[in-house]
């Protein structure tokens, strides 16, 4: 109805290729009457994609698909936990799966930047996803399982790679993960302004 209203951006990163002028939006609009903004930043269209920028949804996403069946490079564990601490850094791991197959920490990005067809993370540098880095060898040195999860919040991209051009110490930790035995996942969301769903395992390209 042409009403301009200030929204809340969940996403700390640099938004590129996702803050172009006048790009299509989704918001959502919270009932909370104490909230600051009623209305939160969920989609933008990016290259003819509904791209999901809001960072807090991720975990939710790779939760529910991996109690559905959808990642099953994840399954067999009995339980689920957020936000635990673990490491030397005092982190708080996005996802501890525990049970049979022992514990398994699992780190979740969000990735809305795609340049020349591929997926890349990170679109700012940061030092905290370095330190989860960090954190995800030390678990794996003391004998779990460590899992950095890329959830491509769009349709386009056919994999995934560190972006090297905007956060170098990222690629090369990244890179030093894997080699330690830190297993590097991604997967793509279905995103449209009806739902937002893991669909199919993405190539991560190092």
């Amino acid at each position: 109805d042409g009403t301009v209203v200030t929204a809340h951006c969940p996403n700390s990163g640099s938004m590129k290729g996702c803050n172009l002028p006048d790009s299509p939006v989704w918001l959502s609009r919270s009932a909370n009457p104490a909230r600051k903004l009623a209305y939160t930043w969920e989609l933008v269209m990016a290259d003819g994609f509904w791209a999901g920028i809001n960072t807090a949804l991720p975990n939710r996403l790779v939760r529910e698909a991996i109690e559905d069946g959808t990642v099953a490079e994840l399954q067999g564990y009995g339980s689920i936990r957020p936000e635990v601490r673990y490491g030397e850094e005092r982190s708080r791991i996005d996802l501890l799966l525990e049970g049979e197959p022992g514990r398994c920490w699992v780190e979740v990005k969000n990735v809305t930047l795609v340049e020349g067809g591929r997926a890349l993370f990170p679109d700012a540098v940061t030092e905290r996803g370095q330190k989860h880095l960090r954190e995800l060898m030390e678990m794996v040195r003391r004998g779990d399982r460590g899992v950095i999860f890329y959830v491509v919040q769009r349709g386009d991209g056919n994999g995934v790679a560190p972006a090297d051009a905007i956060d170098p110490e990222y690629g090369r930790l990244l890179r030093l993960a894997v080699e330690n035995g830190v297993e590097a996942l991604a997967y793509r969301a279905l995103v449209t302004p009806e739902e937002i769903r893991l669909t199919e395992r993405l190539p991560v390209i190092l």
